[in-house]
């Protein structure tokens, strides 16, 4: 009587699966006044407290980017705003979820930032933004924003 053997397999070469994180796609709008940008200082009771960050939010289910930073510029900031191009894509992880942040350039806007959502809102130079506690998220990307929407790290 003949055993059939399994074939031997070459376990080495197997790469072990990987962990799946959780996406969350954020839409973030970058508003300028001359070499200034809009910064909101996140409240206490939200995750990452006290970091100053740009206005934007979570896209929601069956939200385009640019209506949900829309949407999410007039809940945070009570204005009615213009979105224009999208600028830069970038992805951060904190722990087991991921982020992805699309960036885009606010043209115009209906008017004045309100503290509808931050603590405190300032309009901040790139070289102040700098020296800001701002999540890693947007830190590790500083220098391709301010590429991006032209502003000068000078001043």
């Amino acid at each position: 009587m003949s055993i059939n053997k399994s074939p031997q397999i070459d376990t080495s070469r197997v790469h072990k699966p990987r962990i799946k994180k959780n996406w969350i796609p954020v839409s973030a709008g970058i508003l300028k006044k001359d070499n200034r940008v809009l910064v909101g200082q996140r409240p206490e009771n939200h995750t990452l407290a006290g970091l100053w960050e740009f206005p934007g939010g979570k896209i929601e289910l069956g939200e385009t980017p640019e209506i949900a930073l829309a949407r999410e510029l007039e809940e945070e900031l009570g204005i009615e705003a213009e979105i224009g191009e999208l600028k830069i894509a970038c992805t951060h992880s904190y722990g087991d979820v991921g982020i992805i942040i699309l960036f885009y350039e606010v043209l115009f806007w209906k008017g004045e930032p309100k503290t509808k959502h931050h603590m405190n809102l300032e309009w901040v130079t790139p070289k102040e933004l700098t020296k800001k506690n701002i999540p890693d998220a947007n830190r590790k990307n500083l220098d391709r924003i301010f590429r991006a929407f032209e502003l000068k790290n000078d001043t």
